[in-house]
């Protein structure tokens, strides 16, 4: 795909910056009807958009020490496959994946003891690099947490990360499907009062993707191993800091930050 002048038709940019490689991937346009980039992007970020709607665990905060105990210690007590069981929670609300792990269990009740034990356990719950930063910025307009987690699992989490709370927070509790369904992407806009396609959604799974794209949003994905090969988001960075969040004449952008300034906190 190399011409005489110059590079075409990549799928992905690679930055080294003080000696770290930061990924930065801006997907070529295509029909929204096939999930793909939403029509107010631009080749540098997305902008004047109305509400940002944040994932939590894998996005705001890293919670994977937290969740991997969780899992394997369930999958021990019932004599199933740990990895498959991990790979199968990812992106899902509990009570999904016990009904595809373990169809022959109660799913309901499985479900809320693992989440009953996980609002308990926040060792290792820390904020992923930029939480702080972004929501900071956030403030400025209409945001929200949509997540796969309980109410009281997503609760632990922020404050043990150190992360404000949202006036707007939608959890497993508060729908019938999980991601990728976009239920909990609807609700969230509807309880703003922000019109869904003005919505940008963060997400590092593929299932919150695909919920954020069926929802009409823009979506940034986190690069990393539950985003897959299989979803194009409008935006991908390998971290929260890469992005400069500002708010003008009440709409929001969401840029790349210039080469140099990293915003990890």
């Amino acid at each position: 795909m190399t011409t005489s002048t110059g590079l075409r038709a990549y799928d992905a940019l690679l930055f080294d910056l003080d000696g770290t490689t930061h990924l930065v991937c801006c997907p070529p346009r295509r029909d929204r009807s096939e999930g793909e980039v939403h029509p107010m992007t631009t080749s540098t970020g997305l902008r004047a958009y109305d509400a940002l709607l944040f994932d939590l665990d894998g996005t705001l905060v890293d919670s994977g020490a937290a969740i991997e105990r969780a899992w394997r210690g369930w999958s021990d007590r019932h004599g199933l496959d740990a990895e498959r069981v991990l790979e199968t929670s990812v992106g899902r609300r509990g009570v999904e994946t016990v009904a595809l792990v373990a169809p022959h269990l109660d799913s309901v009740r499985e479900a809320g003891n693992l989440e009953a034990g996980q609002a308990r356990d926040t060792g290792g719950v820390v904020p992923t690099p930029g939480a702080g930063t972004v929501l900071a910025a956030a403030a400025g307009g209409p945001w929200a947490v949509v997540t796969s987690g309980t109410r009281p699992v997503a609760l632990a989490r922020l404050r043990a990360a150190g992360l404000p709370v949202p006036t707007v927070l939608v959890t497993a509790d508060d729908v019938t499907a999980g991601k990728p369904d976009p239920q909990g992407y609807l609700l969230a806009a509807r309880r703003l009062g922000v019109e869904a396609g003005r919505c940008v959604v963060f997400e590092d799974t593929w299932p919150g993707v695909l919920a954020g794209q069926r929802a009409g949003m823009a979506v940034v994905g986190i690069a990393g191993a539950g985003l897959g090969a299989t979803v194009t988001p409008d935006l991908v960075v390998d971290r929260l800091s890469r992005l400069d969040v500002r708010w003008s004449s009440g709409t929001v952008s969401v840029t790349l930050r210039p080469a140099g300034d990293r915003g990890d906190t």
